[in-house]
């Protein structure tokens, strides 16, 4: 009987390994051994971005003239996922490397390009995307933050909620309404927040899970930004701007959420083959060996199904409605791995020591965020 082949992403190409060896060594030694002081904290130390940017982990899909590493999303996917298999999620580096930097470069004109990106690359600058508000989640048009120009500034005023790097940003892309109702009023606006009156960070959110990620709330009370700081050269383009990048956003998703449920399914097997009930591994028991038999094949399922889109984005062919697919399908098939991974670990599934109860606690957001996925299948079935 043949025995089963290690599978391989075809997308890891030589060119991509060196990426995912870095990123692997980054999180073993920068982020891992510390994950419980930044759960207390609610974020990670301020020096690991500039550790990571030092590293050259940062803003690696952007040109090497902007100060990033010059490569292409197969190797930002590495990033994302030896981050998914590390079992860390505090760190925000989708966030602010694989959806702020790509704003600013795509949408930027040169000036901002050259002012903002290099710093995100090394660090100096962290980078956080404000769109969900209060009253306004997955539905972008409702928002309500206003941007009025008066001269050479905006005045904005307004509030946003869930915001990821929360704590450490200094960069923040603001989604705000330059217009009147619907798709068409809405901007994105850079904000620089060092100094700038009228900004005030809001309580950091006690969470489920995820911890150790800074998520807070964000507050303007007639903030002035320079009106340079619009992303891109005219006003109103900010809707369209974001449902173009969002289907790169949930793809992220979709990585972290196939690397997460790979690493739980590598810990549980683990565990079933040490942990001893009635004289024998649990391994050997037939539930127990049905469960892994389940999960590791609908992990290898949903891993081939992202490969497929991974190819698609490296060809600039991944269209809205297949990274929908791939958001939803994952970040689900994540919650009902862990879960069935928790009950094989028993009591100590259940004790946030271990980190399959951390795990399980923080898959929970990724059907939420990005877009819930009520809303990813809403979007696909307009399309058929």
């Amino acid at each position: 009987m043949l025995a089963p082949q290690p599978y391989e992403s075809p997308w890891m190409t030589d060119d991509v390994k060196p990426v995912a060896d870095l990123a692997r060594v980054f999180f073993a030694n920068e982020v891992v051994p510390h994950i419980e002081r930044f759960a207390e904290n609610h974020q990670v130390d301020r020096d690991v971005w500039n550790k990571a940017g030092d590293a050259g982990l940062l803003c690696i899909t952007i040109p090497e003239e902007f100060g990033g590493g010059g490569g292409d999303f197969a190797q930002e996917a590495a990033v994302i996922w030896e981050q998914g298999m590390s079992t860390d999620d505090s760190f925000g580096y989708v966030v602010h490397s694989t959806i702020v930097a790509p704003y600013i470069y795509k949408y930027g004109t040169e000036k901002q390009k050259q002012k903002w990106l290099p710093k995100l690359a090394t660090g100096e600058l962290v980078g956080a995307i404000a769109m969900t508000e209060p009253g306004a989640g997955s539905d972008l048009q409702g928002i309500r933050t206003t941007a009025k120009r008066e001269g050479d500034y905006y005045v904005i005023n307004g509030s946003k909620t869930f915001i990821t790097n929360g704590s450490h940003a200094n960069l923040i892309i603001v989604v705000t309404r330059t217009g009147g109702e619907g798709a068409k009023g809405i901007s994105l606006i850079i904000v620089e927040t060092e100094g700038l009156a009228g900004f005030e960070r809001g309580r950091v959110l006690q969470k489920i899970g995820q911890h150790g990620q800074d998520t807070r709330e964000l507050f303007f009370a007639d903030m002035k930004v320079p009106a340079e700081n619009l992303l891109g050269t005219e006003e109103g383009q900010g809707f369209i701007q974001l449902m173009e990048e969002l289907p790169q956003e949930r793809l992220a998703i979709a990585i972290s959420a196939v690397a997460s449920a790979q690493a739980a399914t590598e810990l549980t097997i683990e565990y079933a083959k040490q942990r001893e009930a009635f004289g024998k591994p649990i391994l050997n028991f037939q539930n127990t060996g049905f469960v892994l038999a389940e999960v590791t094949t609908e992990v290898m399922a949903a891993r081939t199904f992202l490969d497929y889109c991974i190819g698609l984005h490296l060809q600039g062919k991944l269209d809205a409605t297949t990274a929908s697919r791939a958001k939803y399908f994952c970040t689900d098939m994540q919650v009902s791995v862990i879960n069935r991974c928790v009950q094989v670990f028993g009591g100590y599934g259940y004790v946030t020591e271990y980190p399959i109860a951390r795990m399980y606690a923080g898959a929970r957001v990724q059907p939420i965020y990005g877009g819930t996925n009520e809303v990813m299948k809403v979007l696909i079935s307009r399309t058929l």
